[in-house]
């Protein structure tokens, strides 16, 4: 499985690649977009582009976006959900799955803690790909890709436990006297 994953920003979108492998996972590429143009239209225009390009490029089986932080400022959540709505329409033309996840699932996926600062997830995502990585738009991109894969891991090894005609249940069955 090819993982894209996507932070996006209005000033700087950055995106990560990653594939499923045995032992975890594997870093493809990263980067970040920078959108281009005189005004909003033309700017979510050209990075609707460039991940039509990172599309076409890389051929991942999902996209995984970081589900925007509504803070205090509305003019910035506005922005943010006009920024996914792009990047949301170019991934669906495609037929190409989109997952988003909260901060802190992302932050938890790689640290343990839903709270970790930008250095941290830094850190994580370096133990888990190898090599060294700066905190920034692509780090966190990479993370969100991260966050995608062990979740699905996680559902695949629970899947035998789920009987569909019965719903979920653990491994060990609890007896109710």
């Amino acid at each position: 499985m090819r993982v894209l994953g996507i932070d996006p920003g209005s000033r700087v979108t950055g995106w990560g690649l990653v594939e499923a492998a045995p032992r975890g996972a594997r870093r493809i590429a990263g980067g970040a977009a920078l959108p281009v143009g005189r005004d909003l239209a033309e700017k979510l225009g050209d990075l609707a582009a460039k991940v039509e390009g990172l599309l076409d490029e890389w051929q991942p089986s999902v996209v995984a976006v970081e589900r925007a932080f509504v803070g205090r400022n509305a003019s910035s959540a506005l922005r943010l959900g006009e920024v996914r709505g792009a990047l949301f329409a170019v991934a669906a033309r495609r037929r190409i799955p989109v997952i988003d996840y909260p901060p802190a699932t992302v932050k938890v996926a790689v640290t343990g803690s839903g709270r970790a600062e930008k250095d941290a997830v830094a850190r994580g995502v370096a133990l888990i790909l190898g090599g060294t990585h700066a905190p920034g738009d692509a780090t966190d991109a990479l993370a969100v890709a991260i966050c995608h894969l062990l979740h699905v891991r996680t559902a695949e090894r629970l899947a035998p436990a789920v009987d569909p005609l019965r719903g979920a249940r653990t491994r060990l069955e609890v007896r109710r006297g």
